[in-house]
């Protein structure tokens, strides 16, 4: 059976400079193992499935698959099929837009050519032990000395949030990728402190980097959702890690420096709850037969 497809690029507004998600429209009727072989073969990070929503506040419902397993939740596929969503003639029910997922609902909004999800409740915060510290200095070539802060900031995919000194420390890093660890390794670090704290598309507050093992690789990705949801999370929270910095919302995190590509996730706060957002660019549109 035919049907609608897109390819689209999260977080930047330059196509092939953020994050490609796959995004299969009209998805009702598609097995659980005809959806992972499909995720299989597209090769990305995630491959979306858009459904008839089971919960009637909702607007659609999405799947969202790795090459190997579903996830509850990730960041650039909400954006990324929210945008394909909206582009194939969805509207939404409010001003809002509710995404059903695995964890549930998710709202987004439209921020002017940008769109923004409500950062989910992590699964897992606080303190580090110092046995995964230990894991995250072999696996990127750290000392004790160069990590300021260290946290749990899980909101699906496991993410171990470290701060280091700077953006340098950020893009300087080598990691040995045969010892990266599948529940995944954040790192964030601040540009200089007149950069921080601002939202404007050249000025950057931090930059981010993102490791984890995938189908038995290890890899970078490009632009990482969840992780900035969970990293704001954590550097915005009272007398966290964010105030060493002098960090508040709205800020700019920079992603995919390294790897050549310029992802910019915009951070916010509002109505006590942290937006995360960023541009998307449709690469591709066509039909998959499923």
């Amino acid at each position: 059976m035919s049907r609608a497809f897109q390819q689209v690029d999260v977080f930047t507004a330059e196509p092939y400079r953020g994050n490609p998600v796959a995004v299969v429209l009209d998805a009702d009727g598609i097995s659980d193992d005809e959806m992972q072989r499909f995720a299989s073969w597209t090769n990305l990070s995630e491959t979306t499935f858009v459904l008839t929503p089971t919960d009637p506040s909702a607007d659609y419902r999405v799947r969202i698959f790795t090459p190997t397993s579903e996830l509850p939740f990730a960041g650039h596929p909400t954006i990324g099929t929210c945008h394909a969503w909206l582009g194939a003639g969805g509207s939404p029910m409010a001003e809002n837009i509710v995404q059903e997922c695995g964890v549930g609902l998710v709202p987004l909004r439209r921020d002017g050519d940008r769109l923004a999800f409500a950062a989910p409740p992590l699964a897992r915060g606080g303190e580090v032990g110092d046995e995964y510290v230990d894991q995250v200095c072999t696996a990127l070539g750290l000392s004790r000395d160069d990590i300021v802060a260290a946290q749990w900031a899980d909101n699906g995919p496991g993410w171990i949030a470290v701060m280091l000194k700077s953006d340098e420390a950020v893009l300087a890093l080598e990691p040995d990728f045969g010892v990266v660890e599948s529940s995944g390794n954040g790192i964030v670090g601040p540009y200089p402190i007149g950069v921080v704290g601002k939202s404007s598309n050249s000025e950057r507050a931090i930059e981010v980097r993102a490791f984890f093992t995938a189908a038995g690789t290890a890899i970078e990705d490009p632009v990482t959702g969840s992780l900035n949801a969970a990293l704001a999370q954590w550097l915005l929270a009272e007398g966290a890690a964010g105030s060493q910095i002098g960090l508040t919302a709205p800020y700019v995190a920079a992603q995919g420096t390294a790897i050549g590509r310029a992802g910019r996730v915009y951070i916010d706060e509002a109505d006590g709850e942290i937006w995360v957002g960023g541009g998307a660019v449709t690469a591709i549109t066509g039909q998959v037969e499923l």
